[in-house]
């Protein structure tokens, strides 16, 4: 090979190496925003073209996309305890606050004034995703408790639906008269979120710092949930429910009722072949009144890319996007303009409004930093009491 020849190959190679260590170095320059969620495969499908979508519209920005489906929390204070936090956090109510007030998150307020200021969220939402009247947390979604029903048992049984405005006593009632031939009327849960609507609708009130010490209004509250399985016969025990969810049970026609959030719908959508649908949770001493809570995205402290994290954090809970996310069945957007949109309403169930009033008259579940520990201590005050076991 010519001298001449060998030159021409050695350039023509220097420069193709020239060419794509440019195009890597030039990947490499992009800004990378780690963001942490957890969620369904169901739900990362929908999130994922939206952050390949966001990709596209800002191509100077990389996300790289931590899902963690289980023992969310649990690995993400690792996370901050080794300095390898997300930009981008996704959190609920239940714990921003422990990250919160360990100074872990930026200060929203600024850049979200304009939504706060205009009432694109639900003041639920908002309310349980500040602290001291600052946003730590801007809101997704926003959940709540409401009542599935089967229609079909309903008719069956010559029961009609019932209503929004039913009262305890007219839930009790049901449950009995449909508690029969392998079936109960409403499932039993034990989780606090499952059994606050009883203990909110009667005006009472859990522990906000400490010990759980629960005021006289909530414990009748808690006896009487804790009596449809042990009293009334109206709920399943463990022994009757076995390995089985609530939302298994349903599905299999064994509950007339149950008491849950709006998570359950696309599971229902795809795999309930009887009719259903909602109502709120029945009014007790002072009306009908669910906890409510809240989701959504927080950005780290410690963050070198705020302005992108903010900027991610804009278009995920754009109207385009929540409202992606809603036509799934999934959430109740925390945006308003979503909420009372088709993309809600429409399609099962048809009675969707019912998580609307119940964010409207709903209570935001009191909770501080040490809300795993008193959740403990209430699993733990009550397991004999929803055991059958002890009474209050």
């Amino acid at each position: 090979m010519s001298y001449n020849k060998a030159m021409k190959k050695a350039l023509v190679f220097c420069f193709i190496v020239l060419f794509f260590c440019g195009c890597a170095r030039k990947a490499d320059e992009r800004t990378v925003l780690r963001f942490s969620a957890w969620g369904s495969q169901s739900e990362i499908a929908i999130l994922r073209p939206l952050i390949a979508d966001f990709e596209r519209k800002n191509p100077e920005i990389r996300v790289e996309f931590m899902h963690i489906p289980q023992n969310y929390f649990q690995k993400l204070h690792l996370l901050f305890a080794s300095r390898l936090e997300p930009d981008v956090v996704f959190l609920n109510n239940f714990y921003s606050q422990k990250y919160i007030k360990a100074g872990l998150l930026e200060d929203l307020t600024p850049h979200f004034s304009k939504e706060i200021s205009n009432r694109i969220f639900f003041e639920k939402a908002i309310e349980a995703s500040t602290y001291n009247g600052r946003l730590y947390v801007v809101p997704r979604d926003v959940s709540q408790m409401v009542v599935y029903y089967n229609k079909d048992i309903f008719r069956k049984n010559g029961l009609p639906s019932p209503k929004n405005d039913w009262s305890r006593a007219e839930f009790l009632k049901t449950a009995q008269k449909l508690s029969k031939d392998g079936i109960w009327g409403v499932g039993f849960e034990k989780e606090p979120v499952f059994w606050l609507p009883f203990v909110f609708s009667d005006g009472g009130n859990i522990p906000g710092e400490n010990a759980p010490d629960l005021d006289l209004a909530a414990r009748e509250a808690i006896q009487f949930y804790a009596d449809l399985p042990y009293k009334y016969n109206a709920a399943p025990k463990k022994s009757d429910s076995a390995s089985l969810t609530m939302a298994q049970m349903f599905l299999q026609k064994r509950l007339a009722m149950i008491i849950s959030g709006r998570w359950l719908v696309p599971k229902f959508r795809e795999s309930a072949d009887f009719d259903w649908d909602i109502v709120p949770v029945p009014a007790g001493k002072i009306g009908s009144i669910s906890n409510v809570d809240s989701s959504g995205y927080a950005v780290s402290a410690s963050s070198k890319h705020k302005n992108e994290a903010v900027l991610f954090i804009k278009f995920l809970n754009s109207a385009d996007s929540v409202a992606e996310l809603t036509k799934s069945g999934l959430i109740v957007p925390a945006r308003r303009d979503i909420a009372y949109s088709s993309a809600f309403l429409g399609g099962k169930p048809s009675n969707a409004a019912a998580y609307l009033k119940a964010v409207e008259t709903g209570r935001v579940t009191p909770v501080n930093e040490n809300y795993q520990k008193i959740t403990d201590s209430l699993n733990t005050l009550l397991e004999p009491v929803f055991s059958g076991q002890k009474r209050f």
